[in-house]
């Protein structure tokens, strides 16, 4: 789990849905996440606008269907009034050419309603940190067709605040969470929490893999002889 945010800077969601049951669900899901927070629900399009232009949400989660209804396409209509927030189509299924045409549209997620419940928490932090969620077979051949640069497809390690990759740098030296927390100030569980949301941002599950992947991908980190305060480091704890 990410670092907890203070209230007012939580992840502001709005879902839209036909099936209530699915709402609800979705709703409870996210809801225990200290960094996310559900601010509405929408069983149509025309509430759908309605609770998006009092409530201005930072992720919409929409179902497919709702976003073809009466023929059109309410991405286009929801857009100008959101230049902010980002939009993830929950779909039952799709191809490639489907996944396109909703990033075309200016989706910046497609997810199968079948998902894991993980992977909608994932989906949602990995969107606003201004990556494009998509199963990656789907992103090769998108990225051909439409660049990179209109993708805005990053790295997973690109997605690292310079506290985040502080942190790695120092577990890197062999620090543990006690030495960083008393060299940087902060508390132990902050340092706990700076690091869940390194793990899911990297898709690493402990300190080993994490170690690995940044000596394999040949992570770029902050050198500790460059940082006031290394010396407060002390070995044997």
């Amino acid at each position: 789990m990410p670092p907890t945010r203070h209230r007012k800077n939580r992840v502001s969601i709005l879902i839209a849905d036909r099936e209530g049951v699915f709402r609800f669900g979705l709703m409870k899901l996210l809801g225990i996440e200290d960094d996310l927070r559900v601010v509405a629900q929408a069983e149509d399009g025309e509430r759908l606008l309605q609770l998006a232009k009092t409530f201005h949400p930072d992720i919409i989660l929409v179902q497919a269907e709702i976003l073809t209804e009466g023929g059109g396409n309410l991405l286009s209509r929801i857009g100008p009034l959101l230049p902010q927030g980002k939009f993830i189509v929950v779909v039952n299924s799709f191809s490639e050419d489907e996944s396109m045409q909703y990033v075309k549209a200016g989706a910046a997620g497609v997810i199968l309603k079948s998902a894991e419940a993980t992977l909608f928490v994932k989906c949602v932090r990995r969107v606003m940190a201004g990556e494009l969620w998509l199963p990656k077979r789907h992103v090769a051949r998108m990225a051909k067709t439409l660049g990179e640069s209109t993708l805005s497809v990053r790295r997973p390690a690109d997605t690292l605040t310079p506290r985040e990759k502080l942190i790695v740098s120092y577990l890197m030296a062999g620090c543990r969470n006690r030495e960083i927390a008393r060299t940087l100030s902060i508390s132990e569980q902050t340092v706990k929490n700076h690091l869940r949301a390194v793990y899911d941002k990297l898709g690493v599950s402990d300190r080993l893999e994490l170690v690995l992947y940044a000596i394999d991908r040949h992570l770029d980190l902050p050198s500790l002889s460059d940082i006031p305060g290394k010396n407060l480091i002390s070995a044997g704890h």
